[in-house]
């Protein structure tokens, strides 16, 4: 029988958007809140990333190891993102197969240097070893621990007045892949959530692109699916985007093939 190459095999997924990136094109992705791990599957062909979502969404584990399963079935990169910086947290995540995080809320430099830490293998971090999905089992034994800490992407959410006023400091931590604006909620840190046309937002954006740009930090965005928001974000000059989640797309949908179906019968 010959031998399987399962080594390779486990971390495709963000290989392939590392180099989508490195390109210089832009992926995107979607946010799951679903359980169902069809819809990864069903997905993963439309989109460059999945963005699952286990800050506002209190996803079952079992579902999000399926999801994980069905994603890198599809070599279709995985990031996850968490609502804490804590290795309790973060740590299930990765043993399950999470090709990267994203820690929402974060407030200071300290706390992106913890999320960093926790993310990579010593002795580039601290977070601890077990024989989980990234080793295959612990078929792929020590290798794996070179292989995670070379692909595994590291993020962190710009939505807070202090990250904002650190971030000249912020995208100065070594082994930080990207930082992400979250305009909604950094509106609101701004004083008024939910305008997202202010100056004041637009401004702050430019200053979080401007700060990555001059240390080579990917910066990334998580939107709804406005579509002039999307656009001014790109031609921002932001790096990845998730634009829109399942139950998004799934209420559009449904929406605009009943008014079409009622219109035709007036």
């Amino acid at each position: 029988m010959t031998e399987k190459d399962t080594t390779s095999e486990l971390f495709k997924g963000m290989r392939r958007f590392r180099a989508i990136l490195q390109a210089g094109e832009l992926p995107l992705g979607v946010a799951v809140s679903f359980n169902d791990p069809l819809l990864s599957d069903a997905l993963a062909d439309s989109v460059d990333f999945f963005w699952y979502d286990l800050e506002h969404i209190n996803l079952d584990p079992a579902a999000l190891n399926a999801h994980l399963l069905a994603a890198r079935g599809k070599q279709t990169a995985a990031i996850v993102r968490v609502a804490d910086v804590h290795p309790a947290v973060i740590k299930p995540v990765l043993d399950a197969g999470a090709d990267g995080v994203v820690a929402a809320q974060v407030r200071s430099v300290d706390e992106v240097q913890q999320l960093v830490s926790n993310c990579l293998y010593p002795p580039d971090g601290t977070r601890g070893a077990a024989p989980r999905v990234p080793s295959n089992y612990d078929r792929i034994g020590r290798e794996c621990f070179r292989l995670a800490n070379e692909t595994i992407f590291t993020a962190v959410m710009i939505e807070t007045a202090e990250a904002l006023e650190a971030i000249e400091e912020i995208v100065r931590v070594p082994r930080l892949d990207s930082v992400v604006i979250g305009p909604l909620d950094l509106s609101g840190a701004l004083g008024d959530l939910g305008d997202l046309d202010s100056t004041v937002l637009g401004e702050a954006m430019d200053r979080i692109i401007g700060a990555a740009r001059e240390t080579g930090v990917y910066v990334g965005a998580g939107v709804g699916i406005s579509g002039d928001l999307t656009d001014s974000l790109i031609a921002r000059g932001v790096n990845w985007l998730q634009a829109g989640c399942d139950f998004q797309y799934l209420i559009d949908a449904v929406d605009e093939t009943v008014a079409a179906i009622r219109g035709r019968m007036e």
